[in-house]
């Protein structure tokens, strides 16, 4: 795993998401209380960013048309969206989120 310095803790508010780019890949990184999820920011049925959205109960809304997709899996819970986004490892250490884009959690290649 090729982990990668994505943000600081402290740039990601308690449920929200923070946009960043890695390997050229748009990422949403999103934090629901403590924890912390990477995903591809990035709407699967209407390819807007996802950081606009709102995140709670482990989950991140599409601000378009209220998808929202489950931040542990990538997989749509509310329609319209049907296909699930890409998800990527975290790794918290000394305050700062790292994202390792090189492989998914899903088996879903980001595009």
């Amino acid at each position: 795993m090729a982990f990668t310095r994505a943000c600081a803790i402290d740039e990601v508010g308690d449920t929200e998401a923070f946009a960043v780019t890695i390997d050229g890949i748009d990422v949403a990184v999103a934090r629901d209380g403590e924890e912390f999820f990477a995903l591809q920011d990035l709407c699967s049925h209407a390819a807007v960013a996802l950081t606009e959205g709102e995140v709670a109960d482990c989950q991140i809304e599409c601000w378009l048309h209220g998808s929202t997709f489950d931040l542990r899996t990538g997989k749509p819970t509310i329609f319209p969206a049907t296909e699930p986004v890409a998800t990527f490892p975290v790794d918290v250490r000394d305050g700062v989120v790292y994202v390792d884009t090189s492989t998914t959690l899903n088996d879903v290649a980001p595009s």
